[in-house]
């Protein structure tokens, strides 16, 4: 063998070398990376788990004075049902206005300690079109009342899903009470189910005056409405349902046309990939 071959065969390794010595540097740097940002996701988690547990118990402490109050307004109120001169009748409209932010603040409560509160999933084999479909029938008589046409599609052969089906209708509900509102004068309502990425995809389609883009990165945020006298919470609730399921809930909305939300949930583990009829 030549000296020549034998310098480009030293060449060749020391430069393979180098070359692998480079690329074990950036793995290296990308998992040192990764695990900065896990540690930094750790420790976000267990600081809005503490900051949960504090606004609960405050929310649990709130409860029981609120109770209360209400209780002595209710009895305030009996004692003045038949007022008998103007200032009785004053005392009696403001004890009205006085019941009803009294109640008012223990929905706001309720509704906050269901939404903060640990989600426990009762888990069972679903069979999700024909879930929609009760929930549908459920609605219908509502719809009809708001003027609103219900429009269902379900596809055949859909894989089974392991979900807690109270939680799941209580999203969707959320989310076709959230159009109802938004169609103050009727329209259509198209719930569909479909085969989708290995799992199940239900979408709600409205024919209300749609969500303006720069408010469409906001609506899972809770407290967030741009409804008055919303709670803010419908949505989160709905994104919070979805995702323990694992699954995920995605917005397309244009202004004037509509909006439409899709729930997607992952297929029951074993049936992943099969269908049933």
């Amino acid at each position: 063998m030549s000296v020549s071959i034998v310098l480009a065969a030293m060449v060749g390794f020391g430069a393979g070398a180098a070359l692998g010595a480079i690329l074990a540097a950036r793995r290296v740097r990308r998992l040192y990376v990764r695990s900065e940002q896990l540690e930094k996701q750790v420790a976000e988690s267990e600081r809005m788990a503490y900051v949960g547990r504090l606004t609960s118990g405050l929310a649990h402490e709130l409860k029981n004075p609120l109770s209360t109050l209400n209780l002595n307004l209710q009895l305030l109120a009996e004692d003045l049902s038949l007022p008998q001169t103007e200032a009785e009748r004053r005392t009696a409209r403001k004890l009205t206005i006085l019941q009803s932010e009294t109640r008012r603040l223990e929905e706001i409560l309720e509704a906050f300690l269901r939404f903060a509160g640990r989600m426990e999933l009762r888990r069972k084999r679903l069979d999700v079109g024909s879930l929609v479909g009760d929930l549908l029938a459920f609605y219908e008589p509502q719809a009809v009342q708001h003027g609103i046409t219900l429009r269902e599609q379900v596809d055949a052969g859909l894989p089974w899903v392991d979900a807690d089906a109270d939680l799941l209708k209580q999203a969707l509900l959320n989310i076709i009470l959230n159009a109802q509102a938004v169609m103050t004068e009727g329209g259509e309502l198209m719930v569909a189910v479909r085969s989708a990425d290995g799992g199940v995809a239900i979408s709600v389609t409205d024919t209300g005056p749609g969500i303006p883009a720069d408010r469409q990165d906001r609506i899972f945020d809770a407290y967030y409405s741009s409804r008055p006298g919303g709670m803010g919470l419908g949505l989160p609730t709905v994104k919070r349902i979805v995702t323990e399921h694992g699954g995920k809930v995605t917005v397309n909305s244009e202004l004037g046309r509509g909006t439409q939300f899709v729930l997607w949930l992952p297929a029951a583990a074993e049936d992943a990939g099969k269908t049933h009829e």
